[in-house]
């Protein structure tokens, strides 16, 4: 009985299949097309934002940044600020051997003012004289900002175990980006009633498991602007994680400026097109064919 109703019900498809217009049926099957890599996309997106990830922990809210639109650009003088923020204090933890002092000549500092801050660190390597021996000199432009530790052990030795991440593309390596690394410098709390602190760790409601090693980075006036702005915990945060997010997107003010060019010359061309295309197809759409009866 099942296989005689299933067998009508597949007639009585293809029955509405043949009424159905061609093109209505590519739009029908263009639309589950699209449905379904939106489900598969989403469902991946979340599951990955999640994965290992404790459920005691707030996510990271929205904040209006500038630069996100294409309309604007980064806030140089932000920039400025967030990287004296991390070389007064990240940098005394976290490496972001991915950037060059070069990189950032013409965006925060000028090459004179970029090249006395490579020059503050002497233990560069030089290159091996005659004899294959290895000393140290000043950074210079060419150089990756300096790191605190030479290598990995020596970062965990001083750090209770725990490993420092490299800051050079931390916002394209954390969901929510810059909203998190914000969140995250303005979100340790005393822990509530209840919460047992693992030794040297410290409790921060947007932190994966709310325990995090580093303790709080940031303290009222902690950095000295030099343009005189206020320096809170929040406003060093927002500078320093535009900063970071700078290092991860350098090229986002190029691609932004690209952007507005190529829409402004689309918009110019449309006109122009639609009206070759209206004029090039007029004879073969307005065209009369008339079929005479043969005698």
């Amino acid at each position: 009985m099942f296989g005689r109703f299933a067998s009508r019900a597949g007639s009585r498809l293809r029955d509405v299949a043949r009424l159905v217009s061609p093109g209505i049926r590519n739009v029908v099957v263009a639309g589950s097309l699209l449905g379904g890599s939106a489900a598969i996309f989403m469902t991946t997106q979340l599951a990955s934002a999640s994965f290992g990830a404790a459920e005691d922990h707030l996510d990271a809210p929205r904040y209006p940044w500038g630069f996100g639109t294409m309309w604007r650009s980064y806030d140089h003088n932000a920039l400025r600020r967030g990287f004296q923020v991390y070389q007064t204090i990240g940098s005394a933890c976290h490496s972001m051997k991915y950037v060059y002092y070069r990189q950032l000549v013409n965006v925060a500092y000028t090459e004179k003012e970029m090249k006395e801050i490579a020059s503050e660190h002497d233990d560069y390597h030089s290159p091996p004289n005659d004899e294959g021996d290895v000393g140290t000199r000043p950074g210079a432009l060419t150089d990756r900002l300096w790191a605190p530790y030479k290598n990995e052990k020596e970062a965990r030795y001083a750090n209770n175990g725990a490993l420092p991440p490299d800051l050079s593309l931390i916002v394209k390596g954390r969901p929510n980006g810059e909203n998190y690394l914000f969140a995250l410098l303005t979100g340790y709390r005393d822990a509530p009633h209840g919460v047992q602190l693992a030794e040297n760790m410290y409790y921060n409601i947007y932190f994966p498991g709310t325990q995090l090693a580093m303790p709080p980075p940031l303290a009222e006036g902690a950095v000295t602007y030099e343009d005189g702005t206020e320096a809170s915990v929040s406003q060093m945060a927002k500078d320093v994680s535009e900063y970071l997010t700078w290092a991860s997107y350098m090229e986002q003010d190029e691609r932004h400026l690209m952007g507005l060019k190529t829409l402004t010359a689309v918009a110019f061309l449309i006109p122009p097109l639609y009206y070759w295309k209206k004029w090039k197809w007029s004879y073969v759409k307005h065209r009369f064919v008339d079929f005479a009866r043969r005698h």
